[in-house]
């Protein structure tokens, strides 16, 4: 061997620490999102980043930092995307880890770009990180809204377990995420200074302190928004069967989930009373809707004298759609939604009619080769209850749909089959972010989940009373009344994101002011 050789083989890790170490840092950082959920982890990680990003000679690097970070992260926060494609290994198992690596890689370009245009704003300094967190923000947002938008793992969303929820009341999501960034930010500027000039560290890192601890104690000193179910308030009932997804579809296993369904729907009260309102997960009916009077009569009698809302596909001129009927206490079709956000690859198929004649077909799709998308948000009244916005499956995770209600309503009501999600992480954050999502409105929010997690949540993001994930059953709740109409459900996220902008565009003055010094 020669001399060189074994330098060679110490110096290896040096060349690759510029790539392992944004990536494990964005890894790491994941565990601020459910079911862990430690945002003190995830504002440390994001300190991490910024002092990265401080030290980056060129933008070039700076988002390559920034993409190797947001690929370690989105990996650890969206490991679960690998689940749907287990349900049915022998098909679809060997696209799962191409989901994972193509999903984490391309969510991250939307932080690699934020770093790229970070850095050729403001190379360095105090204007460096804030115009990054900025950045990443307005990032955050375009990737809730592009190509359908996936605003899932947001970075606010670390802060759903803290006391710093009461404030998405005001500012929502991405002012969540501009209340962990911005400390961060400062924290990774105190970094910086640590080695070379300690001193230096101390009124950044102070800033970072005061950050934390003032939008913290804000949180802890606003009134309670939430108010305690009345006695006699309505009275729903949540069912949920516990329908494993590769089980869920096979002809044996059917008639057993659906039976399940109408024997806890037909389930007696100790007091002999009967819920207002008996709800059932997404695509829990096995038949078409279009299967006519003999299922809805199957239907009525097991709900008894309560009105019935179940998820279920149905027909209409050739295409087939994601729905929720709704059946009076007689039996009679009051109503009917169309999930009309839907997931692509998922429910639907772009450019579905040239791929089919490849047999490529949306997942969860169980007619056709997937859904058609119904007409858009819309309000069901909910007899004996008042108006509801319904939302299936991940149309809760987009704040912009809620807004888009025609009216205020009384309540939001979820129904999904997170079974698609797995059993680790993916249920859990699909609740979270409906936790969030009644905090922002000021309205309860009824979830019923296939498989769980199940429950009550209140105006203040609470889970008043659930069902755990992977149990069957069915709970019996009160419902509660919404509070005062939000901040957010007034402005939604137009001031975070003028902040957010403030922060960006803040060094344009600097810039222009020197572009004119050296042309004089």
């Amino acid at each position: 061997m020669s001399p060189g050789a074994p330098q060679m083989q110490s110096s290896r890790p040096q060349r690759l620490r510029p790539f392992l170490g944004p990536a494990l840092a964005g890894l790491v950082t994941a565990t601020g999102q459910a079911p862990l959920s430690l945002w003190p982890v995830a504002l440390l990680g994001f300190a991490l980043l910024f002092h990265d990003h401080l030290g980056a000679a060129t933008p070039r690097r700076a988002a390559r930092t920034g993409w190797l970070f947001g690929t370690g992260y989105f990996a650890g926060a969206l490991f679960w995307i690998v689940e749907p494609f287990l349900v049915d290994l022998a098909r679809d198992g060997w696209m799962a880890p191409f989901a994972l690596v193509f999903m984490a890689g391309g969510l991250a370009l939307f932080w690699g770009g934020a770093a790229w245009l970070a850095k050729a704003l403001a190379p360095r300094g105090l204007a460096a990180v804030l115009v990054l967190a900025g950045a990443l923000t307005l990032a955050e947002a375009l990737r809730g809204h592009i190509f359908t938008g996936f605003p899932w793992a947001e970075v606010g969303h670390a802060l759903i377990d803290a006391p710093q929820l009461a404030l998405a009341a005001h500012a929502g999501a991405h002012g969540l995420t501009l209340l962990l960034l911005l400390p961060a930010a400062l924290l990774g500027l105190g970094l910086g200074h640590l080695r070379t000039a300690p001193r230096q560290a101390l009124l950044p890192g102070a800033g970072a302190l005061l950050l934390l601890l003032v939008p913290l104690a804000l949180s802890l000193s606003l009134p309670p928004r939430a108010r305690p179910a009345a006695p006699d308030a309505p009275l729903l009932r949540l069912v949920q069967p516990n329908a494993a997804q590769h089980l869920k579809w096979d002809p044996e296993f059917m008639p057993v989930f659906f039976r399940r369904l109408q024997d806890y729907t037909a389930a007696n009260r100790p007091d002999g009373t009967r819920p207002a309102l008996v709800i059932w997960p997404e695509t829990s009916v096995p038949y078409l809707l279009n299967e006519g009077t003999a299922l809805t009569d199957l239907l009525t009698r097991a709900a008894r004298g309560s009105a019935l809302a179940v998820g279920i596909q149905r027909r209409e001129n050739g295409g087939y759609y994601n729905s929720l009927a709704l059946l009076d206490d007689e039996g009679t079709l009051a109503s009917v939604y169309d999930k009309h956000h839907l997931v692509p690859f998922g429910e639907y198929i772009p450019l579905g009619d040239r791929l089919a004649r490849l047999g490529v077909t949306a997942l969860a799709a169980q007619q056709g080769y997937g859904y058609r998308a119904g007409p858009g948000a819309r309000l069901l009244d909910l007899p004996g209850i008042g108006a509801a916005l319904p939302l299936i499956c991940y149309e809760a995770i987009f704040p912009q749909d809620i807004r888009a209600a025609p009216s205020r309503p009384e309540l939001l009501l979820q129904i999904t089959n997170d079974a698609w999600f797995g059993r680790i992480s993916g249920p859990y954050q699909h609740l979270a972010q409906a936790r969030l999502r009644a905090v922002e409105t000021g309205l309860p929010l009824i979830r019923v989940a296939n498989t769980g997690v199940s429950g009550l949540i209140s105006a203040d993001g609470a889970v008043l009373d659930s069902l755990p994930l992977g149990q069957a059953g069915y709970l019996d709740v009160r419902l509660p009344p919404p509070s005062e109409t939000t901040a957010y459900s007034r402005h939604g996220d137009l001031p975070a994101l003028l902040f957010a902008c403030f922060l960006l565009f803040s060094v344009l003055p600097r810039l222009v002011h020197r572009r004119l010094g050296r042309l004089s």
